[in-house]
C-alpha cells in the first residue's frame, strides 16, 4: 500500500456508498471521491498545511473544499452513524463505555480568528460553529479539548470539542444526550450497559442520572467527596460503590487518544473552526471502525 493511500478495499467498501457521487449533469469535472478522502487523511495524519498537500492528490483547494463541505453538511456523522449501526447490527459494540477527554495545543494559525470570550460552546447543534470556536485559554496557552465516549473495545460514539479550559463533568450529559446508535427495527439504542471514568466525573448529578437510567456506574469517589460525606454523617448517604475490577477496563480510552494523536494534525489544531477540526476526529473514527468491520467474516 502506498504511503498516500491508508484505506484497503474493504474498509473503502463501507465508505462509499455515503459520499458524494458523479450526478451525470454538465459542468467541472467531478473529483475522485477516493483520491480526496485519502488527500484528507494524509493532511492530518501528517499535520502539513492543506497548499503543502502533494500534487498527487489534485488542487489542494478540492481537496480542503470536500472536507469543509463535508463537514458543515454532516457527511462524516451519517457515514458514523451507518457504521456504528452495523457494527451494533453485527454483535462488534461492547456496550460498556468509558468517558474521558484529551488536550489538543492550538496552533497560532487557529487562533487568528475572532472569538467571543467567555462564549459558551453549542452542546446542541454541533453542526454550527461555537461562537468561541472551540478554543480557549488555559495555563497551557490556547488550546482545545476533545471529549469522547467510547465502547469497551475503545472505538468511539460520541465526539464533541470544547474550549481547552473547560471541565470534563459538564460535558458528560451532553455527550450522554448524544449517544444514538441505529437499529433496523425499533428506536436507536441510548441507553449504555455500563459507563466508566476517572474522579473528574464524580458528581451528584452525574450518579443520579446513570442511577435513575439503570446504567451501572464505575466511577471512583475523591477523597474530598469521601470527606465531606463522612462529616455529614448519616445524612451523607451510603458510601460509594466501585467495581474495581471493572474499572481497569476504563484504560481503552486512553489507547483511543494514543492513536488520535498520532495524526499530527489532530494531536495539534490547525484548523480555525471547531466544525472542522471535529470533522477530522470523527473521520479517524470512521477507520477505526472501518477496520473492525472489515476484520468480520
Amino acid at each position: 500500500m502506498s504511503r498516500f493511500q491508508v484505506l484497503s478495499d474493504a474498509q473503502w467498501s463501507f465508505i462509499e456508498p455515503m459520499l458524494p457521487a458523479r450526478t451525470g449533469r454538465r459542468g467541472r469535472p467531478f473529483s475522485d471521491a477516493r483520491s480526496m478522502v485519502e488527500a484528507i487523511v494524509y493532511r492530518y495524519r501528517t499535520g502539513i498545511a492543506w497548499r503543502d498537500l502533494p500534487e498527487v492528490f489534485g488542487p489542494w483547494q478540492t481537496v480542503w473544499t470536500w472536507h469543509r463541505r463535508m463537514a458543515v453538511e454532516g457527511t462524516w456523522e451519517k457515514v458514523h452513524a451507518r457504521l456504528t449501526a452495523a457494527a451494533d447490527a453485527a454483535g462488534l459494540v461492547d456496550w460498556s463505555l468509558s468517558v474521558d477527554s484529551t488536550i489538543a495545543r492550538a496552533h497560532q494559525h487557529a487562533t487568528n480568528t475572532t472569538r467571543l470570550t467567555g462564549a459558551g460552546s453549542n452542546y446542541t447543534n454541533l453542526r454550527e460553529e461555537p461562537p468561541d470556536h472551540g478554543i480557549g485559554r488555559s495555563r497551557g496557552g490556547l488550546s482545545t479539548k476533545v471529549h469522547q465516549l467510547v465502547d469497551g473495545n475503545g472505538l468511539p460514539l460520541v465526539t464533541m470539542i470544547t474550549p481547552g479550559q473547560a471541565g470534563d463533568s459538564p460535558m458528560f450529559l451532553p455527550l450522554m444526550s448524544h449517544l444514538r446508535v441505529g437499529r433496523e427495527i425499533g428506536r436507536p439504542r441510548t441507553r449504555p450497559d455500563a459507563v466508566r471514568g476517572d474522579k473528574a466525573y464524580s458528581s451528584r448529578a452525574i450518579r443520579s442520572h446513570l442511577r435513575d437510567r439503570g446504567i451501572k456506574t464505575v466511577i471512583p469517589e475523591p477523597n474530598d467527596q469521601k470527606g465531606h460525606r463522612k462529616r455529614r454523617g448519616s445524612r451523607g448517604g451510603r458510601p460509594v460503590a466501585l467495581d474495581t475490577a471493572d474499572y481497569r477496563n476504563r484504560n481503552v480510552i486512553e489507547r483511543r487518544f494514543s492513536h488520535l494523536k498520532q495524526w499530527r494534525g489532530l494531536a495539534t489544531r490547525y484548523d480555525k473552526h471547531a466544525t472542522t477540526y471535529r470533522a477530522a476526529v470523527i473521520l479517524h473514527g470512521i477507520i477505526a471502525w472501518t477496520r473492525q468491520l472489515s476484520d468480520t467474516p
